[in-house]
């Protein structure tokens, strides 16, 4: 993670000695605490020893578990979204595309990967009513997949492997819908096998 990607706050503690760790490393670590046990259930004691790092240097670095989470929540959104993007480019059609989207989230949302769960849907439940500025980062990974989703089904539908008959701001809603719920769903440990049977089933919304 570069300077740039930092809070204000880190930035502004950036400009002293350089670090002495792996930032992505740390974060890495982190976001897998948060996503198992969510925002309010992880305690500072539990990020230091998933990160490797002393109390004194988080607190220079992200000075609260607040901090830490954004931290850890914009790097996770850079990672996945880098992802999903290469997926949804070695598709051919657009339907194809919207499929290999769907798929994305299907093959996180079983296995230990499932039971990790998704710090986007962690964050939406423990944002919502409490935290005005976290809450908005979620919304904004909300708002631009469903604008994805959207994109995709009107490629398909200009290249005719979509029916113009879809709606795909409705369709785009109700992928969203359940390309989360998937991964609430993956906690409980569901197979392979059943996730990829829900994922074809919801691609009869674009059929």
């Amino acid at each position: 993670m570069t300077v740039a990607n930092l809070t204000p706050e880190a930035k502004t503690r950036s400009r002293g000695r350089p670090r002495e760790f792996d930032m992505d490393a740390a974060l890495d670590a982190a976001l897998r605490v948060f996503s198992e046990r969510g925002y309010h259930a992880t305690s500072i004691s539990e990020l230091t020893e998933a990160m490797g790092l002393a109390s004194g240097s988080i607190y220079k670095a992200f000075k609260d578990k607040r901090g830490i989470f954004l931290a850890a929540f914009a790097h996770y959104r850079k990672l996945g979204r880098r992802r999903l993007k290469a997926m949804i480019a070695s598709a051919k059609t657009g339907r194809e595309k919207v499929f290999q989207m769907v798929m994305y989230y299907t093959e996180l949302s079983y296995g230990e990967a499932g039971r990790k769960g998704c710090l986007v849907v962690g964050g939406a439940n423990d944002f919502a009513l409490l935290d005005e500025e976290a809450a908005a980062h979620v919304v904004t990974a909300f708002t631009a997949d469903e604008k994805l989703m959207a994109d995709l089904i009107r490629i398909g539908q200009e290249d005719g492997s979509i029916p113009k008959t879809a709606d795909p701001d409705a369709a785009a809603l109700a992928f969203l819908c359940f390309t989360k719920g998937l991964r609430v769903i993956g906690k409980t440990g569901r197979s392979r096998e059943e996730m990829q049977s829900a994922a074809e089933a919801a691609m009869k919304l674009v059929t």
